[in-house]
């Protein structure tokens, strides 16, 4: 079978051939299968190759093949689109394993090797990229150029000379460890999988040979290499599979990005204009990036917000998609502490997103408002920022822009997370270019973590950070660190950056609060508080905070105050070793 996906030239487009026999053996232990989605399940994930071989000792290892196939191929496609690939795949994969690992237990079999096992490979074709996952001894290669290399290894045991098992396989353990990696692709690499009944008896020429002999009819080149590999000898089932990239995505191939081309940017609106089903109400702000409008929807009757993009930007392919990227994030997102998008209205007609009307003032005007205020308030308001930003978190998202202007509280003391402009998904990172260099600092530097002065992409603890930064000023009346942070451009005079106290001797702010802080707040996100619960717990729990503290050397708690005790050492030292008797 040759199989094709993607119709036009800047879409992904593979030719695909597939075969499959049992040999010499009475059952076929092999299982395999790949799919080939339209979009938008082309660009968000991918094309999904699979690849299983069972073990011959166990009377039951096609059942685990077949399982683990199918329900990858299935389950795969039903992870959050703003996952990657590597996390989708490692948590589909990681419950196969468990299930099929819980069967072989209910079998009560002290014999692994007769349970539900099963080696697993597993190719990912997205956007300009293959991501493999492996584990066992089914193999990957890819030809380019006339050459064949071998893209994975294989988790064999040898226990004497010619016998071995498998180190690694899907349902052996209850714990699954998992060979990941990329490989950036090019128009025409080819791609083979097989099994060690095929890989051990056919080599790199015969692959070669056998796709040069077929261009036009994979499955035939599938079935001539299994047929190679019976006549050489081989006792095992015979499988292989063979996948050619035949296009590869262009830039603007997404489905956000086809809309950021395609659609014409509005005109400048005004109060008591009608748009797009919308009455325009007020204009809200105006910057160098947007328009932001107030309006009323004609047909549902509630109030929304309308972003349309400045006049500067119009002509920025990059910020046109970020703009439409915001409304597809908050799509995804359902938390009370998160604006969200507006309901669809039918196919639009202008490039600009909607989102639901927050009513209240900003957290910025809050802390005008609050100079001096109380810590439970404080606290209050960026334990409900938390819960916002955790809800970005479980999709793989990071904010990247926290900062007071972009965060309501309303009438009740709600806080709700207002913009979304700079977010970040990791599924969407994967279709961007591996050589486009550095990620841009989309965020506003004053709050900023650390690591986007150094080019790094952010993280969840970026956002920790950015989070920590807002309490730090409710508490003190200034930014942790002042300008320094953003004149230091390198790690090594980030920590050099000396942490400031929030303590007050005019406020009540416990000593616990400030360890919590200074630990959030570290220039190194690999030091920082690991999780935004942990965070939020510790700020209510000083034994809690007293712990995260201790566990830190002095060197991170306080760098200036290490240094200066290293100095003072070494200059008792000296003058010792200078003293004469």
């Amino acid at each position: 079978m040759d199989a094709r996906a993607g119709g036009e030239p800047a879409t992904l487009r593979v030719a695909a051939g597939q075969h499959t026999e049992p040999g010499r053996k009475a059952v076929n232990q092999d299982f395999h299968g790949l799919c080939l989605p339209g979009e938008p399940l082309l660009g968000a994930k991918g094309i999904a190759v699979a690849l299983a071989d069972g073990i011959g000792s166990s009377n039951v290892s096609h059942i685990a093949s077949e399982t683990a196939v199918a329900s990858f191929l299935e389950d795969y496609y039903c992870t959050p689109e703003t996952w990657s690939v590597r996390k989708s795949a490692q948590k589909v994969l990681g419950a196969a394993n468990a299930w099929l690992h819980a069967q072989t237990r209910q079998r009560h079999d002290p014999d692994r090797d007769r349970g539900y096992v099963c080696a697993m490979t597993v190719m990912v074709l997205k956007s300009t990229t293959a991501h493999i996952l492996h584990v066992g001894d089914a193999r990957i290669y890819r030809l380019r150029n006339g050459a064949v290399e071998q893209l994975t290894e294989d988790h064999r045991v040898w226990i004497a000379r010619g016998k071995s098992c498998l180190g690694r396989a899907l349902g052996l353990a209850p714990h699954l460890e998992i060979d990941y990696h990329t490989q950036p692709l090019e128009a025409g690499d080819v791609f083979l999988l097989a099994t060690d009944g095929v890989h051990e008896h056919v080599g790199a020429q015969d692959m070669a040979d056998a796709v040069a002999a077929h261009p036009h009819a994979l499955d035939d080149a599938a079935r001539a290499l299994a047929r190679l590999a019976l006549e050489r000898g081989s006792e095992d089932n015979l499988t292989i599979q063979i996948v050619r990239v035949d296009a590869l995505p262009s830039r603007q191939a997404g489905e956000i990005a086809r809309y950021s081309r395609d659609l014409p940017c509005p005109p400048l609106l005004a109060a008591g204009q009608e748009f797009e089903g919308f009455l325009i109400l007020d204009e809200l702000h105006a910057s160098s990036r947007s328009h932001v409008y107030l309006a009323r929807d004609l047909a549902g009757g509630g109030q929304a917000v309308i972003k349309i993009p400045s006049l500067d930007l119009r002509h920025d392919p990059a910020y046109l998609e970020r703009l439409l990227t915001e409304e597809w994030i908050a799509r995804r997102i359902d938390s009370r502490h998160v604006a969200r998008a507006w309901p669809r209205a039918g196919r639009r007609g202008y490039l600009y997103t909607v989102s639901e009307y927050v009513p209240g003032q900003t957290l910025a005007q809050w802390m005008a408002a609050h100079p001096r205020p109380a810590l439970e308030p404080a606290i209050a308001i960026i334990e409900q920022i938390a819960r916002g930003l955790q809800a970005f978190h479980r999709l793989d998202l990071v904010h990247q822009d926290l900062r007071p202007e972009n965060v309501i509280i309303t009438a009740d003391g709600t806080a709700k997370i207002i913009d979304l402009g700079s977010a970040t998904a990791a599924g969407m990172e994967e279709l961007a270019h591996a050589d486009d260099g550095a990620p841009p600092m989309l965020g506003t530097a004053q709050y900023a973590a650390p690591e986007y002065f150094l080019g790094e992409a952010g993280t969840p603890r970026s956002d920790l950070y950015s989070l920590a930064a807002m309490l730090y000023q409710m508490l003190s009346g200034r930014l942790p660190y002042g300008a320094d942070m953003a004149r230091a451009r390198s790690r090594a005079a980030q920590l050099r950056l000396n942490y400031v106290s929030v303590l007050d001797r005019e406020r009540e702010i416990p000593a616990w609060v400030d360890n919590v802080l200074s630990r959030a707040l570290h220039p190194d996100p690999r030091a920082r508080t690991p999780e935004l619960s942990e965070f939020t717990h510790a700020l209510r729990h000083p034994a809690e905070a007293a712990r995260g503290s201790e566990r830190l050397p002095l060197l991170e708690r306080n760098p200036v105050a290490f240094w200066k005790g290293l100095s003072l050492l070494l200059a008792i030292v000296i003058a010792v070793l200078s003293f004469k008797p």
